[in-house]
């Protein structure tokens, strides 16, 4: 029976480990951003917005529709008859009107809508600049941050060995109790560190998962696959040479320059409002004019006297000059954004290229003999501790350092608007 039950608690043990496994997703940052390709709201909403830009084009393509006008004599006090419509005692009349755009009204507002299609596309290539930016700078941080956390995790557990092993020294009176005292209040400052960091990584990771939009109680390991700060050289690329890349590629600019064609276009619209339309009809009246069965043709035409679509003219006018400063505007931001993301990278990846990269490795080895000189007791708890936190600042501080070497990275892609860097 006990062995029965011990299988059967196995047999748990695993489901629950499998299970476990099931629920965390190992994220690499090429799988992320799959994911955020096909899921992202945001990204889906302003693609639907681009089709409904399109849907203009096939209203503006569109002539107006004809109109038909019918009369009817209502009643004939004489014969005390409704709707009569016989020779003899009837009457009606019946018109159709078509109206007939010129000054080239039609194709002007097809190439208008053709514009606004453009300016759509250029909204959701920006918006996309930016949520890939901020997917990729998200998973960097929290990507790093991990890292950091292990860290944190492998010298809590540490300290909590060396604490029970020292309380067991106590007992036997090896140990005095202000090492003791020591010892936890190192480790309650290091556990309170740790929880805020997991904080942060949790927070981090619900970015991540709104970006993707995946369920908020899936656990994520990012994995890293890919992420290679060595190979971010930024002094490869001129400053110059970026700045045309971003005048040639990036979104918003792409955005100034459509809104400046729009509004060229809506001015050209305004102008050609400004010329009337001509209406022509053809009618027929059974015995209301002259000769009976009247069948004639018509045309007409409003007079521009006074209405010569001025105001709409010169707020087009001015919309084109408001445009144009926002470009020139734009391209500052452009030049301003790019020069300063380029010399941070510049400044961390020389800070980068300066440590050295076997320093971590070395570091662990040297805790180690740390750890084992404080056992034999060569060296006092206060040197053991202060190993302790040097490693743990120097790890953190290195996983900060790389993190924002690899946003700096993606900072130049953004600003560039391409991927420059990859």
């Amino acid at each position: 029976m006990k062995i029965r039950i011990l299988i059967i608690g196995i047999l748990l043990t695993s489901v629950a480990i499998n299970a476990s496994a099931q629920d965390t997703l190992s994220l690499s940052l090429t799988h992320a951003e799959t994911m955020f390709l096909k899921k992202n709201a945001q990204f889906i909403a302003q693609r639907y917005e681009t089709e409904q830009a399109k849907a203009e084009i096939i209203t503006a393509r569109l002539f107006d529709n004809p109109e038909l006008n019918y009369e009817n004599l209502f009643y004939n006090h004489e014969t005390r008859r409704f709707l009569e419509t016989s020779m003899a005692t009837g009457q009606y009349s019946a018109s159709i009107t078509q109206i007939i755009r010129l000054a080239g009204k039609r194709n002007k507002n097809i190439q208008l809508a053709r514009t606004g299609v453009k300016l759509s596309e250029s909204a959701y290539a920006d918006l996309m600049r930016t949520l890939r930016y901020e997917l990729r700078s998200t998973y960097y941080k929290a990507y790093y941050t991990q890292l950091s956390v292990s860290v944190y995790d492998q010298q809590v557990r540490s300290l909590q060995k060396l604490l029970s092993a020292s309380e067991s020294q106590l007992e036997r009176g090896n140990i005095a109790l202000k090492d003791i005292i020591r010892i936890k209040s190192r480790l309650y400052s290091l556990m309170g560190e740790y929880a805020s960091l997991q904080n942060e990584l949790q927070g981090l990771k619900s970015e991540l998962k709104l970006l993707i939009r995946l369920d908020a109680s899936r656990e994520l390991l990012l994995n890293g696959d890919g992420i290679d700060p060595d190979a971010f050289k930024p002094e490869e690329k001129s400053y110059l040479g970026l700045l045309d890349s971003a005048k040639a590629n990036r979104a918003d600019l792409q955005l100034a320059r459509t809104e400046i064609k729009l509004a060229e276009n809506l001015l050209s619209v305004q102008k050609a409002m400004a010329v009337p339309d001509v209406g022509i009809s053809l009618s027929y009246d059974l015995k209301g004019n002259y000769p009976e069965k009247y069948t004639g043709v018509g045309i007409s035409m409003p007079i521009p006297l006074f209405n010569r679509n001025q105001g709409e003219i010169r707020k087009a006018k001015i919309g084109i000059e408001a445009s144009q400063l926002g470009l020139n505007r734009q391209e500052e931001i452009v030049e301003n954004e790019l020069y300063n993301s380029y010399q941070t990278a510049l400044k961390i990846a020389k800070l980068y290229s300066s440590l050295d990269t076997t320093f971590s490795q070395s570091f662990e080895k040297l805790m180690t003999g740390v750890t084992n000189s404080f056992q034999t007791r060569n060296i006092s708890l206060m040197e053991f501790l202060d190993f302790y936190d040097a490693y743990k600042e120097t790890a953190s501080q290195q996983n900060n350092l790389k993190y924002e070497l690899m946003n700096a990275k993606e900072a130049i892609n953004f600003h560039t608007g391409t991927t420059i860097f990859k």
